[in-house]
């Protein structure tokens, strides 16, 4: 059976002609497109690339082996999102310390406050989607006089490493299948440039099938069309604007600074640090730890993956000495990871998801 937009994309392939390398920004549609077996359904000359938006995976080596060695201190408390906990630094992963897993940045102030002679600090990973609720937490604990709460700051921005990628002689890519949850917050004019100055268009999408469908026939009539813009497919939750509320509670706490992005390497003005008002609260200047020696695992293409120029299928590593089990790196530990996807979805060069049909028949 058939959605509808398949055949239009059909027909959108062989217009075109020729090989179309379309990125999916998100780890949350880098899994949807793995689950649903959207690859099968496209035309061959119309290829998915996993890019880089997975906020556990582009966290450098350092900044897991600078928490590890803070979690080996005396009266710290590490929390952390789940994700975290596993990723392997250059010696062990986190797990070892058993860091407290908590579900939003909020619980952390309850567990300073029960905690009172111990410093409790929260590993700072995310995208913008969740360091505006970081950010909150942030104004909750000045107000309230918390001095025991610190956070990591390790927050990432996309639109930098969109940049990057879009302007990378390294990385072939003609469309961008944009993040849905980060543009529920920032909304589509900070995509903008990415039409205007590079001539790639972009949609907006949510994360059914049948939503990325769509987004892959926007792009590719943008291409037939020969032309670029910024498009919202997800109109039901993202505006142009975005969540201006969240935006101003973010810029409140926080601002741009350069950051390192596992295996890319740095991107100006990428990530997050604590403006100088809140840097009570910024755990690396809290903490005096130095020396830090990380060094990536021995033939981990993790970061070629991140970029799209790579599969998972193309490192030595994966479903060998690297699987669920025992991960190697970063992208097979997150949910979100592509390697993770393509290994619990059975994804390969030439084999069909048995899934792909029953996840898309209620659209039909």
């Amino acid at each position: 059976m058939k959605v509808p937009v398949q055949d239009e994309i059909r027909k959108l392939g062989k217009d075109i002609k020729k090989t179309i390398n379309i990125m999916e920004v998100c780890g949350t549609h880098t899994m949807a497109v793995a689950r649903s077996g959207i690859r099968n359904l496209l035309p061959e000359n119309i290829r998915l690339l996993s890019g880089p938006g997975c906020p556990v995976c582009v966290t450098p080596q350092e900044i897991i082996d600078w928490t590890i060695e803070l979690a080996s201190q005396k009266d710290v408390i590490i929390t952390t999102f789940g994700d975290m906990v596993r990723v392997p630094g250059t010696k062990e992963s986190l797990e070892a310390h058993h860091p407290v897993i908590v579900y939003s940045a909020r619980d952390v102030l309850g567990i300073a406050q029960n905690n009172s002679q111990k410093s409790v600090v929260f590993v700072g990973v995310g995208f913008e989607t969740t360091s505006p609720t970081i950010a909150a937490t942030i104004l909750e604990a000045k107000e309230k006089n918390i001095k025991n709460f610190f956070v990591i700051p390790a927050f990432k921005l996309i639109p930098p490493a969109l940049e990057f990628i879009a302007s990378s002689p390294r990385v072939n890519v003609d469309g961008f299948i944009l993040p849905g949850h980060v543009s529920t917050i920032i909304g589509s004019k900070p995509y903008e440039f990415l039409a205007r100055k590079y001539n790639l268009p972009g949609c907006i999408t949510g994360f059914e099938p049948v939503d990325i469908l769509y987004g892959v026939k926007n792009i590719l009539e943008q291409i037939v069309q020969k032309k670029a813009e910024i498009a919202i497919e997800y109109k039901r939750v993202v505006k142009p604007e975005g969540n201006q509320t969240a935006i101003s509670i973010l810029n409140r706490v926080f601002e741009p600074v350069d950051s390192n992005w596992r295996g890319i390497g740095k991107i100006p003005q990428s990530g997050l640090g604590l403006k100088k008002e809140f840097e009570q609260f910024d755990a690396t200047k809290k903490f005096d730890i130095k020396n830090i020696k990380s060094k990536e695992p021995q033939g981990c293409i993790c970061g070629e993956i991140l970029l799209g120029v790579k599969s998972p299928y193309d490192c030595p590593l994966f479903g060998r000495k690297c699987i669920p089990g025992n991960p190697v790196g970063a992208c097979m530990v997150s949910s979100e990871g592509a390697c993770a996807a393509y290994y619990r979805y059975g994804i390969t060069k030439d084999r069909r998801n048995k899934q792909t049909q029953n996840l898309l028949a209620p659209y039909e």
